[in-house]
């Protein structure tokens, strides 16, 4: 069958959460026999990747304009070349979704999380997002929750029904270290936090708390975020020689960072399932994860939870723990991920909603 994917930056991700959800998705789906087009902002050297078409369309660099901006784009090359179904990604695109219905194209909807409570939008933004939630309740086909507590809110404050499907992780550990060498890391000696460098995900905070430790092991704040340049700032405005910051890594690079730390660290406040959280803990990482619904629902008491003020105290005890203690957080990490977050079931998911659409 033939599938869209549209309202993230594109494939290969080298942004978030979204655009890991749109390379992992298309790629199996492409595997397995469908044609996946997915719409991008940046133009990859290959007009496909990995069986995946890719359509570049311009986009209105702006904080505010940038995503509906792109979308809507994508949605007029959408309707000149239909596809059996399509997914669309984020709340903020609800307005567009009613468009490829009314040429024969069912759609399908992930909202992700509360994105009106990220502290980057003003009074504008935060009603554009409140207006997207109430008209994903109609104007897509069907709606998509990638967290309990997201669809639970759906239902409680719109009477909606969603389908719950989360995000996918690997279960792997990558055996290279040409990252860490690269930023001057040794193999479970260094803290990792990984996340767009905004304020609701809380990196400042995290530097700050590792800053009152007293241990040779390092700290990498790994992301970065187009607008956000202020808050970047204050990020990096440290003299400690423990804290490495460089910027975004993806790829292969991710996938050892997050598999030879010595804990993850998950600090966000914002959102449904956030896909470093559960990757992390895939790759068997000891996980320290902000208390928030959504993340203790991914956690499951496979993680260590703390709150902002006690997150110094959580990195001390993991710090000061039994070798067999943190072999057991481990596993329990890595197996809560095999049993409820694997790809190929979220691919299974994601295909059954789509054709069954097309019925």
């Amino acid at each position: 069958m033939r599938f869209a994917i549209v309202g993230t930056r594109g494939i290969p991700a080298n942004y978030g959460g979204f655009e890991t959800f749109a390379e992992e998705l298309s790629t199996r789906l492409a595997a397995r026999g469908h044609l996946v087009v997915v719409y991008c902002r940046q133009r990859h050297s290959e007009p496909d990747f990995q069986g995946v078409s890719l359509v570049t369309l311009p986009t209105l660099r702006h904080k505010y304009l940038d995503t509906v901006a792109h979308t809507f784009l994508s949605t007029l090359h959408l309707l000149a070349h239909p596809v059996d179904a399509a997914l669309y990604c984020n709340a903020a695109n609800a307005i567009f979704t009613w468009m490829p219905r009314l040429r024969g194209i069912p759609v399908a909807l992930n909202v992700d999380g509360l994105e009106r409570n990220r502290k980057k939008w003003n009074a504008l933004g935060r009603l554009w997002y409140r207006l997207g939630e109430r008209l994903s309740t109609f104007c897509p086909n069907r709606v998509v929750s990638d967290a309990v507590k997201i669809r639970e809110y759906y239902l409680e404050e719109y009477g909606k029904e969603s389908t719950f499907i989360p995000y996918g992780a690997e279960s792997a550990k990558a055996k290279g270290t040409a990252a860490l060498e690269r930023l001057g890391l040794e193999p479970g000696r260094y803290f990792l936090y990984v996340s767009r460098m905004e304020p609701e995900n809380n990196a400042l905070l995290v530097r700050q708390a590792f800053e009152r430790l007293e241990t040779p092991f390092k700290l990498a704040l790994i992301g970065d975020a187009p607008y956000a340049a202020d808050y970047i700032r204050k990020v990096r405005d440290t003299s400690d020689p423990r804290v490495v910051m460089p910027g975004g890594v993806y790829g292969e690079g991710y996938r050892e960072l997050q598999s030879h730390c010595f804990a993850y660290v998950h600090a966000t406040e914002v959102g449904g399932t956030h896909p470093a959280l559960i990757e992390a803990m895939g790759r068997g990482a000891l996980t320290l994860f902000l208390e928030t619904p959504e993340n203790s629902e991914v956690a499951g008491g496979a993680a260590i939870s703390f709150t902002p003020d006690s997150l110094a105290p959580a990195m001390r005890r993991l710090l000061d723990m039994g070798d067999d203690e943190r072999e057991t957080w481990r596993a329990l990490a890595a197996e809560r991920v095999r049993e409820r977050y694997s790809w190929d079931a979220v691919t299974d998911a994601y295909e059954g909603l789509l054709r069954g659409m097309c019925a």
